[in-house]
C-alpha cells in the first residue's frame, strides 16, 4: 500500500510538471528534467533530511522509469489532458495528498516526533513543486496565499490523530491523503486563503 501510494504520488507530479514545462515550451529535455525534479525533488529532500542515502530513486530504478513513462504519456495525450490549469490544479493536488502522507511514513520509520513527521510530510509534498515553478521562472505556490501547505499539515495530524484510534494502517493512509486533497480542492473552489498583510 506505502509503495503503490509512493508511486501514484510520482506519477501525479511527473505529470504536473511536464504540463508546467509544456506552458512555459520547452523542448523535450527540458521536460523531463521538470517532470523529474517536481516527482522525486521533495522525497530526496526528505531522505537527505533523514539520513536516508543513496536516496530512494536511485536504489529504486521504476521511479525513473515510471517518470519518463508519465512523461511520454502526458506529451503524447497532452490534447486530451491540457486543459491546463484544471489538469496542473488536479495532478498537483493529487501529489500533494500522497506525498504528504508518503513522507509521514518515513518520519515514523526513522522514529522522529510526530511534529516532525508532519512537516517532513509536508517538506515531501512542496518541496517538488518549490523547484519545478522556480525552474519555471514562478512564485511557487507555496509562497502565495493559497492553501497548499496548509492543507499537508492538516492531513499530517489527522493521520496522527487516526493512528491513535483501531484503525487499519492502510485506511489511515487514504483518509490523511484525502484529507489534504479534499482541503486543497475546497480551498480553491470556495477563494479560501491565508491572511496577508497586504493591503489589496
Amino acid at each position: 500500500m506505502f509503495y503503490t501510494i509512493d508511486i501514484l504520488g510520482t506519477i501525479a507530479f511527473a505529470i504536473s510538471g511536464v504540463l508546467v514545462a509544456m506552458g512555459k515550451k520547452m523542448d523535450l529535455f527540458g521536460i523531463l528534467i521538470i517532470a523529474f525534479v517536481t516527482a522525486v525533488g521533495g522525497g530526496t529532500l526528505r531522505d537527505l533530511l533523514i539520513g536516508n542515502t543513496p536516496v530512494f530513486w536511485m536504489e529504486d530504478m521504476t521511479y525513473s522509469y515510471i517518470i519518463i513513462a508519465s512523461s511520454v504519456f502526458a506529451i503524447v495525450f497532452r490534447n486530451k489532458i491540457n486543459y491546463l490549469r484544471t489538469s496542473l490544479f488536479l495532478f498537483d493536488t493529487i501529489g500533494i495528498g500522497l506525498y504528504t502522507v508518503v513522507g509521514i511514513e518515513k518520519g515514523i520509520n526513522a522514529e522522529l516526533h510526530p511534529i516532525i513527521c508532519v512537516a517532513l510530510g509536508t517538506m515531501s509534498a512542496c518541496f517538488g513543486g518549490v523547484i519545478r515553478d522556480i525552474l519555471c521562472n514562478e512564485i511557487p505556490v507555496i509562497f502565495r496565499k493559497e492553501i497548499y501547505a496548509t492543507a499537508c499539515i492538516l492531513g499530517g495530524v489527522t493521520y496522527f490523530l487516526l493512528s491513535e484510534l483501531p484503525i487499519e494502517d492502510n485506511i489511515v493512509f487514504v483518509v490523511a491523503g484525502v484529507v489534504v486533497i479534499t482541503t486543497r480542492l475546497l480551498a480553491v473552489k470556495f477563494k479560501i486563503a491565508l491572511p496577508t498583510i497586504y493591503r489589496e
